[in-house]
């Protein structure tokens, strides 16, 4: 049996089929080639086109049943990992009411911020663990304040998952841990967020039925199953937001275990045992994937949105055509430790949360013509995306959740010596680096959920450690005044 699994980005769609024996992929592809497109029509927007997800996967699918050792009769569940925080806007006829407003936009930062006064902080923090936000029920909020005239048509809402899943089989579903990400949900009553919901206005059936993470939550349409190439009536028996989905790949399940990505946007996610939440919702508690009732299993999530992109964004602008990633890591190992006295605050992708939700930009520091250069500035850009890790971690630690062993796949910013060096070095954390990524999870996911893995411990199967990088004290020492004076740049520009 084989396992498909897709993770739905805000870069790109990929896919992944995994040998359900072995645990081993077995191919993986993506679409499209360069970064899918984020509409931006004013300041601090951010929106994509649903559809253009749906053409990626259907792409993405055919690249990938095409490869060698791929068996498309044999696959037998699919899971879905997806952008979080996202909002799609269906009509009563299933049609898409204009594009998802996703997870960098900030338009809705001030309705979250009422909300969380009006009802009350801690009304907000003990119900739902977090402030609404800038999450999914404000982005509503301003479609109902500032396009009512879609807000009215609205049959359901969904997530970019709910959606992806909604277009492969027909079911129009959501998850608790879905629910949650979106300031949703309740803990104490266990359901839909009565307090937000009431206080919002909203009526509760433009809420999907949730259904667990790991369960049959429909099967493959005929429809699809000709668009795609694969068989009809295959499960779609897992979903889950990308974060979460991310530490479940890397088997990050009990309570201090923390997993990290680093791609467009960068998170540290770290599991809890306790109902625990940041006074200041600077870091914000959602529910992971195996989280029940009676055995809490909180993810704190640590979101930082400018990372990987300011990454591409040096890569196009400043790094040239015939530098890649690759080239800019090798520059970047030329220049010492501290980057010469330059600095950059990574903050140029939207509000902050970390920040208290406020956009500082991203802004270079300290450059001098004549002693700095492109290699300079590449190493400042991957040291400042750490300093900006290593800042939330301390965050974190006041929840009561302590970084000792940080978990994530070997790719993207983990590709940088500096950025990870500089993380281990600060935290003193261990970063241990695997074979795996949001794709190969889901697909991990899938089997557990259709019953094909017998445990959860059998559904990591071929997981391996490819890398382990440990605390450098030297490292350490060169860096702790530089980080000092990162944070104090920060704290002029707050």
């Amino acid at each position: 049996m084989q396992l498909l699994g897709y993770d739905i980005g805000s870069s790109s769609v990929k896919a992944s089929i995994l040998d359900a024996e072995s645990g081993k992929c077995i191919a993986s592809a993506y679409s499209p080639s360069e970064e899918m497109e984020i509409i931006s029509l004013n300041q601090g927007w951010a929106e994509q086109h649903p559809v253009t997800w749906w053409d990626n996967l259907i792409k993405a699918t055919r690249l990938v049943i095409d490869k060698p050792g791929v068996l498309k009769d044999e696959i037998s569940a699919i899971g879905i990992s997806y952008q979080m925080h996202g909002l799609v806007l269906v009509d009563i006829h299933g049609k898409i009411l204009r594009p998802a407003i996703i997870w960098c936009d900030s338009r809705a930062v001030e309705y979250g911020a009422k909300a969380f006064n009006e009802i009350g902080r801690q009304q907000c923090l003990e119900k739902n663990l977090n402030s609404p936000g800038n999450f999914t029920a404000s982005k509503l909020m301003w479609i109902k304040e500032n396009e009512p005239d879609t807000y009215v048509k609205i049959h359901k809402i969904m997530l970019p998952g709910d959606y992806i899943a909604w277009k492969l089989s027909g079911e129009l579903l959501t998850t608790p841990s879905g629910l949650s990400e979106g300031i949703l949900w309740d803990y104490q009553t266990n359901g839909l967020s009565k307090q937000v919901i009431d206080h919002f206005g909203f009526q509760s059936d433009l809420f999907p039925e949730a259904v667990p993470n790991f369960s049959i939550q429909g099967h493959v349409t005929d429809q699809a199953a000709g668009i795609l190439g694969i068989k009809k009536g295959i499960p779609v028996s897992y979903r889950a937001g990308d974060q979460p989905n991310n530490a479940f790949s890397l088997n990050v399940m009990n309570p201090g275990e923390f997993a990290a990505t680093a791609g467009t946007s960068g998170v540290v996610y770290g599991i809890s045992d306790q109902l625990s939440f940041d006074p200041e919702s600077r870091v914000n508690s959602f529910m992971h994937v195996n989280h029940q009732k009676d055995i809490p299993r909180i993810g704190v999530l640590l979101c930082i949105n400018g990372t990987g992109i300011l990454n591409a964004w040096l890569k196009k602008n400043v790094a040239g055509i015939n530098n890649d990633y690759e080239d800019m890591n090798k520059q970047s190992l030329k220049v010492p430790p501290g980057s010469s006295g330059l600095l950059v605050l990574p903050f140029g992708n939207g509000a902050e949360r970390l920040l208290g939700n406020k956009s500082p930009g991203c802004i270079i520091s300290g450059l001098d013509f004549n002693r700095h250069n492109s290699a300079s500035l590449f190493r400042a850009a991957h040291e400042g995306i750490a300093f900006s890790f290593v800042y939330g971690m301390e965050v974190m630690v006041k929840t009561g959740i302590h970084p000792r062993v940080i978990r994530a796949g070997r790719t993207n910013m983990f590709l940088s010596p500096v950025f990870r060096d500089t993380i281990a070095a600060l935290t003193g954390a261990t970063i241990e680096l695997y074979n795996t990524d949001g794709a190969q999870g889901a697909a991990r996911g899938a089997g557990i959920g259709a019953g094909i893995f017998c445990t959860v411990n059998e559904g990591f199967m071929g997981l391996e450690v490819l890398d382990s990088i440990q605390p450098d004290k030297k490292l350490h020492e060169s860096l702790s005044d530089t980080y000092l004076r990162w944070k104090r740049l920060l704290s002029l520009h707050l």
